[in-house]
């Protein structure tokens, strides 16, 4: 660690070390007896771990509802628990962690995947950080226009950069009044989870959509088998960032109700080859001194932060070997239950009065207005 780094993080320790004297059960809302997405009861624990990734003071459950289900954070975090767990964690996505050309070949199948059903003139990229997507998008579509949001100052810097037309910062559903019926494509990645109600988004999305436009969503799957091979380590539960793992039929179920049709599911295209490579190294974490971050009462001293260089270094191979499976593995795994993503394309219908009016309009020439 630079001696500017180190001076930054003395900086931050004292407000850190001040909040995390209150305690964290104040950063959970109460504790749900039934599910949020069902209204059933009967709920058992999925899951209980620790801040993996930043290793910060916590502990998080994941219910699991016994009749439909939905697998969510338990007790959920309150707004202000989201903003102490979420600070200076990695943005973006974890396939970012890939090289780039499969990053550029993942945003391109994305894309393709879209163009098969219609070429948007206008395309909004929720969650989009400093929207690499919506640049490598453009190769395959380079006659839509790509805009992105997310609430995060990252859109702000993937505007400066041209790689978006215009770049909206907030929460979709903050903003969804005021961009509604602009765009006739919008793509969430891996975003669905981290807020604190789908259905929320859902609806959210569709006031955004034109009539007839495409949404595109990409999510983790909660019946991937990775998840029970590799319980806690399995980094799609994403803890304490994601609050909700919804299962691909109460999507899709959801999605209907919304008066969408869904035209497109896609189990094996979107998964990330990751969950072997990611497990060791959080693993290995565990066992390797921390480095100086401002939420630790006692700076790491000298001989902790080579103590943890030495063992990073030592372990290049193993986490090598990993990556090399995950690779591998992918075309055989991806075949038995063990996609760790699904991606939904679904097509939003007309706004009518009836249930019945809406999926019969879904079908219907997009229209200019919403």
């Amino acid at each position: 660690m630079t001696t500017d780094a180190a001076q930054r993080v003395a900086e931050r320790r004292p407000a850190y070390l001040a909040e995390l004297a209150q305690g964290t059960e104040r950063f959970h809302e109460p504790r749900r007896t039934d599910c949020p997405w069902c209204g059933s009861e009967r709920l058992r624990a999925r899951l209980r771990t620790t801040d993996l990734v930043q290793r910060k003071p916590g502990s998080f459950r994941l219910d699991r509802c016994g009749d439909c289900g939905h697998s969510f954070q338990n007790p959920r975090l309150t707004p202000d628990g989201q903003a102490f767990y979420r600070r200076d964690a990695p943005e973006g996505p974890a396939e970012r962690r890939l090289s780039a050309a499969r990053t550029r070949s993942r945003a391109h199948a994305r894309a393709r995947a879209l163009r098969a059903f219609d070429e948007p003139e206008c395309w909004l990229d929720v969650g989009t950080g400093d929207a690499h997507f919506p640049a490598l998008a453009r190769q395959v579509l380079p006659y839509t226009a790509f805009d992105g949001l997310d609430e995060g100052a990252g859109v702000l810097e993937g505007l400066r950069r041209g790689r978006v037309e215009e770049g909206h910062r907030g929460s979709l559903t903050e903003l969804a009044d005021s961009l509604a019926g602009r765009y006739d494509a919008l793509s969430m990645f891996h975003g669905l989870p981290c807020g604190p109600d789908p259905r929320e988004e859902l609806r959210a999305a569709r006031t955004v959509l034109r009539p007839g436009g495409h949404l595109m969503i990409e999510a983790p799957d909660p019946e991937c088998r990775y998840a029970g091979l590799l319980g806690k380590w399995w980094a799609s539960y994403g803890q304490p960032r994601h609050l909700h793992l919804v299962p691909l039929a109460n999507l899709r179920a959801e999605l209907e109700e919304l008066g969408f049709t869904v035209v497109g599911v896609e189990r094996r295209a979107p998964h990330v080859p990751l969950d072997l490579s990611t497990a060791v190294e959080l693993l290995l974490d565990r066992g390797i001194p921390e480095p100086d971050v401002p939420w630790r009462a006692k700076p790491a001293s000298p001989l902790q932060l080579r103590l943890r260089r030495a063992a990073r270094g030592a372990s290049v191979p193993l986490v090598a070997l990993a990556r090399a499976l995950d690779t591998l593995l992918q075309p055989v795994l991806t075949r038995t239950g063990f996609s760790n993503t699904y991606r939904v394309i679904a097509r939003r219908g007309a706004d009518t009065q009836g249930a019945q009016d809406t999926r019969a309009a879904a079908g219907q020439p997009r229209s200019a207005s919403a």
